[in-house]
């Protein structure tokens, strides 16, 4: 996989510049250099007797990775609880669904300086503010799917266990939640990349030099001399959200391990 996507980037360059080709944009070692100048990059100290360019990516992605947990575990759990309150209410849900729809359709760079700006003026800023951004990207997809999942139980099984006096709190633990986990964890894997790019557009507007966000506009601003700095730093955050998929992904495993068929 690896090296097919190698050739196919290589061949894109080396194709567009053969043929003189402008479009959609002019291809040359600025706007599309080497990988190999890339990896390269990774040994390249940025200063002049410091670090590596990878050593402190490492500390940049371990930061970002910290806000973006704190931020994925939070709206994780605000999704999930949305999900079950919407679930036990017809009426909750047709008047609070369309506002959670509609929370989504505001571009994140357009509220993340109002949102840290505010959160600041209580107090809350720094990394805290950045984790809110990242659960603000991370509930939706929860919320919505664990509220498909919370619906999709079979309404035989459902009647069946009221014939036996089940409560509501009872049917919703006992049924509808354990029916639901596919759901939720389908959520997850989409929420755990939404986290790492939440955490680090939210890096920007609150002044955050230690993490990739920080590393992002610091490289960008010297991107026309040293591109690859740049495209070293965009392969990690990727290499960030897949870490963060991938650990969602191996928890479902283990999760549905040995679990009946229709419900995994």
């Amino acid at each position: 996989m690896v090296g097919a996507l190698w050739g196919l980037w290589e061949g894109y360059k080396w194709l567009w510049h053969a043929a003189a080709w402008t479009w959609p944009f002019a291809v040359n070692d600025v706007t599309m250099p080497h990988l190999h100048d890339v990896v390269a990059a990774f040994s390249q100290p940025t200063t002049t007797g410091g670090p590596p360019l990878i050593q402190s990516l490492l500390h940049a992605t371990w930061f970002t990775g910290k806000e973006a947990l704190a931020g994925f575990l939070l709206g994780g759990l605000i999704g999930f609880s949305l999900a079950v309150l919407l679930s036990q209410s017809r009426l909750l849900e047709r008047g609070i669904l369309p506002y959670i729809v509609a929370s989504q359709t505001v571009p994140i760079l357009a509220i993340a300086p109002m949102v840290v700006v505010g959160l600041g003026s209580k107090g809350i800023a720094g990394w805290k503010a950045v984790a809110i951004l990242a659960a603000y990207l991370t509930f939706f997809p929860v919320a919505i799917n664990t509220l498909r999942g919370l619906h999709s139980v079979d309404p035989r099984a459902v009647e069946l266990m009221q014939s036996y006096a089940a409560s509501r709190w009872r049917v919703l633990w006992q049924l509808r939640v354990p029916s639901s986990v596919p759901y939720i964890f389908t959520a997850l894997k989409i929420s755990a990349t939404a986290s790492v790019i939440g955490a680090i557009i939210g890096e920007t507007p609150a002044s955050i030099q230690n993490g990739l966000g920080g590393a992002i506009v610091n490289f960008n601003q010297y991107y026309s001399l040293e591109p690859t700095y740049l495209w070293a730093t965009n392969v990690v955050c990727a290499a960030l959200g897949i870490v963060f998929f991938l650990a969602v992904a191996g928890a479902e495993r283990l999760v549905l391990r040995g679990a009946p068929e229709n419900v995994a």
